[in-house]
């Protein structure tokens, strides 16, 4: 049975609810139930380990006093040893989320009231907590962003209305860094839209460790073109969101480097100029304090450099140069060892592997090699000279735990089920927190020991819902693969049950398809898959197929779709399906496909240039053609469009509408600030100027994600409806 102590290291656990009806063996699943969340695993709050490496904090809901407490927790025991922050007499702190120690662990910053921007970035207001003399102080406004003690808790840095700032906390000072900042004009300290999108980073600035400095970029953005969604709301006229939005070919916002120097109060400008560069996608302070590594990216994005800001000696040196005939991934894994050598992954051998290069950058030996991909490094153990990763050795559907010493020797692989096992590791790497899930196994969390590997203690093991799951009696889902234009393709298939031999199903095919991502996988469950369960039950088979440019498979395999997106994948779904349909239990007149974002691309694509292999389609939030996206995603895939316009134009399903054979549900959400709803607004136009029949779904203010409220519930039914409707009728 599951653990519910929380003592045991279980936080907030999202509730499952069920009825007495739900001891039925093999209930039937409902839409309802699929979205009403009782299906969603029981998970651990979002932890922080102390320095010293035995314990951790969590937030936690004390329903008895009505208020959030930050807890303290012990590694080795499990057991709570103390209360280090209680909400229950400060009433103006309303809607906790977040929290951060200072480093000395004498203050507390308290983050309150998150109001969204994009996909990560988000306004808050802050309070700080002096956990010594227990005083509460609000810091200056609600709209907050990016708020960081310095590495001698002296300080906090933020951006507030696009300019730097930092706070000295025993003066309750502010200090304006820059001056400059504007909206849709000038930002400095934070990313861009693009750059959160696709570089996944907010924060543009670094404390170096001696905190004597804050490097941060700068965005001047001023000549990008800006993007408008009108926003409906409740009031009796819309309003506007407007934001810059390079598309691709288009100008993006020069960025630049600064360093600002606390003690003088100067700031230099880094002159980068003697390497040609259109991105800084990464900046990190090393072990030496007074050096600064930073990434330079050119605009094709295959060729990287990792340069040395020395700024006691006032230079600037090459570390590393990494070159790709197609692209160089941007990743969070350099990591400084205390020598100031450094940890850095690269494909440069045909797979994703561990490098380890000197101070100067010069290689000392490769640490991991083969056929497989290193897909997260967890860090490094100075105290026993150990490095700790995760890896696809296994397999390419599965994901391991392993450890290693620094020579690159004693490989110790500490995960034993196969499946997807992830590490979450203490301050010291002492202890690790190991979560596992299989296609048969929901998420399990156990405590494990940083030395060897092994378990200690049970923290969650779903085992209510793994009970709840059985009683509905899943169609079991199998892994395989399937042979296709020269190549082995992963695939899953999720059949009835109780399959009847003299009957031909139907066929769904579900992919996403883009660059080096992944579909089939021996994980638990996600929303999709309860979906695709449903539907089998209805009546269907469900297939999903990882074609030619999706990862774990290598370099080459990866990255062949290079400046022809569209074409090798659409390949792969129309010769997997023309497979499929010599199945001797499956209708070949009766397949279809389904996808969302890229996979909603694919699944247009693939209806309109199959040549009738598909007889229906979901597309959901698509791109339609490449032109319409932005500058970073796209270029790195295709180049720029006035260097490949048959690239851009001879595989979007903007360009095939004349050649659609079958019937299309399309879907998208008015506020979509990624793929906008000009992809779906101008295919529309396309299909009726070509007299295509179809079907459309706009949802008002919603966004990628399309979702809030009854929404999910609601795009789930249309699309079943769809599916029903098209693909299982007339069998």
């Amino acid at each position: 049975m599951v653990r519910r102590d929380v003592r045991a290291l279980l936080a907030v656990v999202i509730g499952v609810f069920w009825s007495a009806s739900l001891y039925a063996q093999d209930r039937s699943l409902t839409l309802t139930e699929i979205w009403n969340g009782q299906f969603t695993p029981a998970g651990l709050q979002s932890i922080r380990s102390l320095p010293d490496g035995g314990h951790f904090t969590v937030l936690e809901k004390n329903a008895a006093v009505n208020a959030m407490e930050i807890n303290k927790y012990d590694y080795a025991s499990g057991r709570k040893t103390g209360v280090i922050f209680s909400s229950s007499n400060y009433p103006e702190l309303t809607g906790i989320f977040d929290y951060e120690l200072s480093p000395n662990e004498q203050k507390l910053l308290i983050k309150t009231q998150r109001r969204a921007q994009y996909r990560h970035s988000y306004f808050a207001q802050h309070f700080l907590y002096d956990l010594i003399d227990k005083t509460l102080v609000k810091i200056e406004g609600p709209d907050l962003q990016e708020v960081t003690f310095s590495p001698d808790g002296k300080y906090l840095a933020f951006v507030r209305s696009n300019n730097l700032y930092y706070w000295i906390i025993s003066e309750q000072k502010r200090v304006q860094v820059t001056q400059d900042g504007r909206q849709n004009h000038i930002i400095n300290g934070l990313t861009d839209w693009v750059y959160e999108e696709e570089f996944g980073f907010v924060q543009a600035y670094q404390w170096s460790r001696d905190s004597d400095y804050l490097a941060y970029l700068r965005f001047d953005e001023s000549e990008v073109a800006e993007f408008s969604m009108d926003v409906y709301g409740q009031d009796l006229y819309p309003t506007q969101s407007v934001f810059k939005y390079p598309k691709a070919g288009e100008k993006n916002a020069q960025v630049s480097l600064h360093i600002h120097q606390l003690n003088r109060g100067s700031t230099s400008d880094i002159d980068l100029t003697q390497w040609p560069y259109e991105y800084i996608p990464r900046i990190k302070w090393s072990k030496n304090p007074d050096q600064l590594a930073v990434q330079l990216l050119n605009r094709a994005q295959n060729d990287l450099v990792l340069l040395q800001v020395d700024m006691r000696e006032n230079q600037t040196r090459v570390l590393l140069q990494e070159h790709d005939e197609a692209y160089v991934d941007i990743h969070d894994d350099l990591t400084f060892l205390n020598d100031n050598s450094f940890i850095w992954p690269s494909e440069q051998d045909g797979w994703r592997h561990l490098y380890h290069y000197n101070a100067q950058g010069e290689l000392i030996r490769q640490l991991t090699q083969g056929n497989y991909d290193v897909t997260a490094f967890y860090g490094f153990n100075p105290r026993i000279g150990r490095l700790y990763f995760q890896s696809s050795k296994r397999g390419s559907i599965y994901r391991d735990i392993y450890s290693m010493n620094i020579s690159g020797t004693n490989t110790v692989r500490f995960s034993q089920d196969k499946g997807t096992n992830e590490a979450d590791f203490s301050a010291d790497f002492s202890h690790f927190i190991q979560k596992y899930s299989s296609v048969t196994t929901p998420n399990r969390f156990t405590l494990n020991s940083g030395l060897n590997g092994s378990e200690l203690r049970v923290l969650e093991d779903n085992s209510v819902l793994h009970d709840l799951v059985n009683r509905y009696g899943l169609n079991p889902k199998t892994f395989d693969s399937i042979y296709v234009n020269g190549n082995w393709l992963n695939t899953y298939v999720i059949k009835p049950k109780s399959i009847d031999l003299t009957k031909k199903y139907p066929v769904l095919m579900f992919q996403y398809s883009g660059p080096g991502s992944q579909q089939v996988a021996d994980r638990w469950n996600n929303a999709n898959d309860y979906w695709h369960q449903y539907l089998v039950d209805q009546g269907l088979i469900v297939v999903c197929v990882d074609g030619r440019g999706t990862g774990l498979k290598g370099r080459d395999f990866k990255k062949v779709t290079q400046g022809k997106l569209g074409l090798y994948e659409v390949q792969d779904q129309i010769a997997a399906a023309q497979q499929i349909a010599k199945w001797s239990n499956v209708n070949p007149d009766k397949i279809g496909i389904w996808g969302w974002s890229y996979g909603g691309f694919m699944s247009a694509n693939c209806l309109f240039q199959g040549e009738g292999v598909f007889s229906m389609a979901i597309s959901v939030a698509p791109v339609t053609s490449w032109r319409f996206y932005d500058s970073i995603y796209t270029e790195r895939y295709m180049g720029l469009p006035q260097d490949n316009a048959q690239g851009y134009d001879a595989y979007a399903p903007l360009d095939h509408v004349s050649k659609m054979n079958g019937d299309l549900l399309l879907v998208h959400g008015t506020a979509d600030d990624n793929v906008h709803v000009q992809n779906s607004m101008r295919l529309i136009d396309a299909l009726v100027k070509a007299n295509k029949p179809f079907d459309w779904l706009i949802y008002p203010d919603k966004n990628h994600g399309i979702y809030g409220g009854y929404t999910r519930q609601h795009l789930y039914r249309k699309m079943t409806d769809f599916i029903q409707k098209n693909l299982m009728t007339n069998q």
